[in-house]
């Protein structure tokens, strides 16, 4: 199955993602603000990781537009972006696809295989 041509960016943007994602901190903190909007300085509090060290995960993930910061005051407040989240979503149904296709093909190749040994020899 051919899925049509994909792009240097199409590919950047997903290495970032899997890169933003490929974290349990990060992960935890996608959950968190996908739930609703958080202080950086809450975030931080939930983990036991220095502040620099959540706002470095939070960084990561607002680069891969995971989540986006706006700043309230004193604090910054992240939020998750559903889109996002989606997209990634969309990517994995899209590998899955072609790998359902491979194993799909391997099979069809295994049967032909098993009906060309079971043949009787004329």
């Amino acid at each position: 199955m051919y899925i049509g041509p994909v792009t240097v960016i199409d590919e950047d943007r997903a290495d970032a993602l899997f890169h933003a994602l490929a974290d349990r901190t990060r992960r935890d903190i996608m959950r968190r603000v996908l739930a609703g909007e958080h202080s950086v300085t809450a975030l931080a509090g939930k983990y036991d990781v220095s502040f620099a060290a959540v706002q470095k995960h939070v960084a990561v993930l607002e680069k891969a537009g995971l989540l986006t910061k706006r700043r309230s005051g004193r604090e910054q407040l992240a939020s998750g972006d559903v889109t996002a989240v989606r997209s990634v979503a969309a990517m994995l149904t899209e590998l899955e696809q072609v790998w359902r296709g491979r194993v799909a093909r391997i099979d069809e190749l295994i049967s032909a295989e098993q009906d060309e040994e079971n043949r009787p020899c004329p």
